[in-house]
């Protein structure tokens, strides 16, 4: 039902934001879209949340996003340095395909952009890590992009958009007619796979003796993990989980073997370097799972591959079925088909080999004995006892936060938040933010260093000041982690740059109004995570780790430069 309107641009930009149900918007106020604030003053529908950096505002609206399954929004109020700091923010919602419409103001259309002040060429900038950016350049045109913009980022495979309002467009005057009943974008995509894709799938499923399920985003996101299961089940296949998705599947479901790859675990690695079939369920095979390389999964592996972009099909590794479609949707399509036939009694024996050695990699994780300083692994056991089910975990990149994705347990998708192939620091806790904002039933826990926490702990005032009360967890040793690693394995200790200080995290957190704590021993981990889990506040807990327990991740990137 649509009804005539005659509206400012801001006006009309919030009203284009009410038709697609939007519930939250973060950003930062200029005086570039001060006429698209004004209108949110007016709004009772949509809730404001201020933040203190454009790019973290980006990070909470990637968190919102993903943890939503619907659009994030972040409105940069203002054009040239409001807009080039939402660069991190938007590249980092790219890199994980995330759904964020980011907004920004511009100069006027009558200005040259070299001469205007807080000029800069917006339109190029975000090209190349938006799916697509526009510049509005009349009043009239606010609802019909604002539409476009919104089906685009949640159109398969799913990104970010920009949209750069001039002022003058913004503060012009049109008649709009606004639908307010639809819109324009689905949240779940059912495509089905192809009768003939699904029998070849089929044949090969059905001649495997060392099958392996490997679930990504594409289920994830959708939360439809249950045909996985019922597929897993039926097949007897394990199921191993993508980098950065090992909350696609309940950590207690058996079949479950955790993250594959480089940064997995040795379980559910050794199952991808000897299957003999691979099925790859909403899943690029990308650069954190895979390296690229087959030393991290069988090169004589068939490989039936569903994603719904069609281009991300076979290429990284040729596939013997590529299908694009819905993940879920497939394996139900797969399992329909396949419980009619007869499956290698030879599976029955590869699947309990890997039982027997799932079982005995879990118990040996627990019986960790508890050392000083605290180590990384500790500090992940004592998470594991202590943390609820409905926890949803947010990381940073480096290497303390890279050693935890398969380290604790998930149980609700999505509840599993990081960097992904972008490797940023400094995204865990603004992330975090816009997760608890979308999902404010789950307890939400945000791991960071201390140098990702220095960057970006400014937003503790977003927290207290709307009451978004997540808990960070700060794995302090002191350093660069990574690059001090790195320093130390490959070039002689010559450490620059990498060891740094802070101030104490836990007064810091009180002076902005949060509770903090300090830990010290490792038997004050989990009295600390459960006396957080009772404030009514953000929480910021200061963990100090061994400054010695580093690892270098990437050995394959280093080693061949020293011989």
């Amino acid at each position: 039902m649509s009804k005539s309107y005659k509206l400012k641009g801001g006006q009309a930009a919030v009203q284009a934001l009410k038709k697609e149900k939007t519930k939250h918007v973060f950003g930062l106020i200029g005086s570039a879209t001060i006429e698209m604030f004004d209108a949110l003053y007016h709004e009772k529908d949509i809730k404001f949340i201020g933040v203190r950096d454009e790019r973290t505002g980006a990070h909470m609206a990637d968190g919102y996003a993903r943890a939503s399954n619907g659009p994030g929004v972040i409105l940069a109020g203002q054009n040239g340095p409001g807009a080039t700091n939402l660069v991190t923010g938007i590249a980092q919602a790219a890199a994980a395909f995330s759904p964020v419409v980011s907004i920004a103001g511009f100069i006027s259309t009558k200005d040259k952009i070299q001469d205007a002040f807080q000029g800069i060429d917006q339109q190029s900038l975000f090209k190349p890590i938006t799916k697509k950016t526009w510049t509005i350049s009349t009043t009239k045109q606010i609802p019909k992009i604002f539409s476009k913009a919104f089906n685009l980022a949640m159109s398969p495979r799913r990104g970010p958009v920009q949209l750069n309002l001039p002022r003058n467009i913004l503060s012009g005057t049109a008649e709009f007619n606004i639908n307010k009943n639809e819109k324009s974008y689905k949240t779940i995509d059912t495509t089905k796979g192809k009768k003939n894709d699904i029998k070849k799938a089929v044949q090969i499923i059905s001649s495997a003796t060392k099958p392996v399920i490997i679930a990504g985003g594409g289920i994830k996101y959708t939360g439809i993990y249950e045909e996985v299961i019922k597929l897993a089940e039926l097949t007897n296949a394990p199921i191993v989980t993508a980098a950065g998705h090992g909350d696609a599947i309940p950590f207690n479901h058996k079949l479950n073997a955790g993250q594959m790859g480089p940064r997995g675990n040795p379980v559910a690695s050794r199952l991808m370097k000897e299957a003999d079939v691979i099925i790859a369920l909403g899943t690029r095979l990308g650069f954190n799972s895979t390296f690229f390389s087959y030393e991290n999964l069988n090169k004589k592996a068939k490989i039936i591959q569903i994603e719904l972009e069609n281009k991300m099909l076979g290429r990284y590794f040729p596939v013997s079925v590529g299908i694009c479609a819905d993940a879920s949707t497939v394996a139900k399509q797969l399992y329909n088909k396949i419980k009619i036939n007869k499956l290698s009694k030879e599976i029955d024996s590869w699947t309990k080999k890997y039982l027997d050695e799932r079982s005995s990699y879990l118990q040996t994780r627990d019986k960790l004995i508890d050392k000083f300083p605290i180590q990384p692994a500790t500090l992940f056991k004592q998470l594991r006892n202590v943390l609820p089910k409905n926890s949803a975990i947010t990381l940073d990149a480096g290497t303390l936060c890279l050693q935890a994705t398969d380290a604790l347990k998930y149980y609700d998708p999505p509840s599993l938040f990081t960097p992904l192939d972008f490797g940023l620091v400094g995204f865990s806790f603004a992330c975090g933010l816009g997760v608890k904002v979308a999902r404010p039933d789950k307890t939400v826990v945000s791991l960071m260093g201390d140098g990702g926490f220095g960057m970006t702990i400014s937003e503790l005032s977003t927290a207290v000041n709307y009451g978004i009360n997540t808990i960070t967890i700060v794995m302090n040793n002191k350093s660069w982690g990574a690059e001090k690693a790195y320093q130390k394995d490959f070039f002689g200790k010559r450490y620059i740059g990498s060891d740094i200080s802070s101030p104490p995290f836990d007064k810091v957190a009180q002076l902005y109004g949060a509770e903090g704590f300090k830990v010290e021993r490792s038997s004050e981990i989990s009295e600390a995570v459960e006396a957080a889990l009772k404030y009514n506040k953000p929480v910021v807990i200061d963990i100090a780790i061994d400054p010695k327990a580093l690892y270098s991740f990437r050995r394959d990137s280093f080693e061949h430069r020293n011989k």
